[in-house]
């Protein structure tokens, strides 16, 4: 009988051949062997490979990655879920691939360049952010937020929170129809509804440089109710507290969030002096005159170099006070008062503050209800200013004689490059004039920044 060789998984098979019965005394046994196809020696895992097995199924359990070798420690981070608790990986797992893989896992849309090209700094941040947009006060348990802190503190630059949930109201009903008819909705809110206090978690977080902030609901859908777009004076308190002691902030945008005169001179108040603040935006919101005043003290007394009140309720005694603070300013760059109603006072105030200010260079002074006496002003601002290089004076009403006063000026302007007047009532004729003389300076700053780049 033939013997199978050593490691051969061939299994014998004894036949026996029909033999006549004369032949039964010489008669022996024949074997067919029969090949198992699928056995290997492969099959069986290598020792290491059953450890890293063992490692990766038991990590929440048991964390191990420190000790291991670097190509056992880039198999074990290839092969962790992405699901586990922040608790582990946090101060563990630095590994950008890792992050990477968490991210994409959760969010369709990842641009790290928005991070610092970080992906781990992106996965902690917009967790939080997730936090912070789903937290309900008195219902939500804060240690949610606070348990974050450690985790991801040293890795938190920028919060973007576009949604403050405000608190259930059991007995919402109940409670309103026990108000006098003379109570309003904004009565009973302002009476109860607070958001989520930023306080404790903004002033634990040592590298925050941005808060984008905005008070309100998304998606609510059927359940609009003007409670839910509420910035109460209590929240206004709590925030202003809050910016005042980061002292890192450098970008504070609180947009949609019916910011009204009161509240702009609390948050003003606790920026005064405010050592790293260099852009803010109030756009969207409710400032009035007095609440211009309020900025315009912020402008002398910060280093603001951008500043943002789109779409407000300023008149042209604010529009004056701002244009003081311009004439003053050392430091502001950009000034956007779109959307206002500044009117000729308000434009030809800070008209007269661009003849001496040396650093503004974008003004944007869009539907303002500005006329031909802000035109003729600011004629005399494009023949002598030689820092602004984008002016933005479109949807006014500044008439053909204005827009050909603008061109005079313009004529030996060499700086500004962007000159928008649409829906001015300029004139065909001096826009297509005025886009001439913007293309040649840009040709010219072109041809200057290529020869400074030759020369270094």
């Amino acid at each position: 009988m033939q013997q199978p060789v050593a490691g051969d998984r061939s299994i014998a098979v004894p036949l026996q051949h029909p033999l006549k019965p004369s032949l039964a005394a010489d008669s022996h046994c024949a074997h067919r062997l029969i090949e198992d196809l699928e056995w290997s020696l492969a099959t069986v895992p290598c020792l290491t490979e059953l450890c890293l097995q063992h490692i990766v199924h038991n990590f929440e359990k048991n964390p191990i990655l420190d000790r291991l070798l670097p190509e056992h420690q880039r198999k074990v981070l290839d092969r962790l879920p992405t699901g586990l608790p922040l608790a582990i990986t946090a101060n563990l797992i630095s590994d950008e691939d890792y992050w990477k893989r968490c991210c994409t896992k959760r969010w369709q849309v990842c641009d790290i360049s928005n991070y610092g090209g970080s992906w781990k700094r992106m996965f902690l941040e917009r967790h939080l952010e997730n936090i912070l947009k789903c937290f309900i006060p008195n219902t939500t348990d804060p240690n949610q937020v606070l348990e974050l802190i450690p985790l991801c503190k040293d890795y938190v630059w920028k919060l973007e929170v576009d949604q403050f949930l405000p608190p259930l109201e059991v007995d919402q009903n109940e409670e309103r129809d026990n108000l006098s008819k003379s109570e309003s909705d904004m009565e009973f809110s302002e009476a109860s509804l607070h958001h989520y206090d930023l306080r404790d978690l903004v002033t634990a977080l040592p590298h925050l440089e941005e808060l984008h902030l905005t008070y309100g609901v998304k998606d609510c859908g059927m359940n609009f109710e003007w409670n839910l777009f509420n910035f109460t004076y209590q929240d206004c308190c709590n925030l202003a507290v809050a910016v005042k002691m980061c002292q890192s902030l450098k970008v504070f945008k609180l947009t949609q969030s019916k910011v009204d005169d009161e509240k702009t001179r609390l948050l003003v108040h606790n920026l005064l002096d405010h050592p790293c603040l260099v852009q803010l935006n109030l756009s969207h919101n409710l400032i009035g005159d007095k609440g211009a005043r309020a900025i315009a003290k912020l402008i002398k007394h910060s280093k603001l170099e951008t500043l943002d009140l789109c779409n407000n309720q300023i008149h042209d005694l604010g529009a004056q006070a701002l244009a003081q603070a311009l004439a003053e300013s050392s430091t502001l760059t950009s000034l956007n008062l779109r959307l206002n109603c500044v009117e000729d006072k308000g434009g030809e105030a800070i008209g007269h503050a661009l003849l001496t200010n040396a650093t503004l260079k974008s003004l944007h002074l869009g539907s303002n209800k500005l006329s031909e006496p802000t035109a003729a002003l600011f004629s005399q601002v494009l023949a002598q200013n030689t820092t602004l290089t984008s002016i933005n004076l479109s949807c006014n009403h500044l008439g053909l004689d204005g827009g050909k006063q603008m061109l005079e000026g313009l004529a030996g302007n060499k700086v500004l490059t962007e000159f928008d007047l649409r829906m001015a009532g300029v004139g065909q004729e001096t826009e297509y004039l005025v886009h001439q003389i913007l293309w040649a300076n840009r040709e010219a700053a072109r041809l200057e920044s290529l020869q400074q780049s030759r020369e270094q």
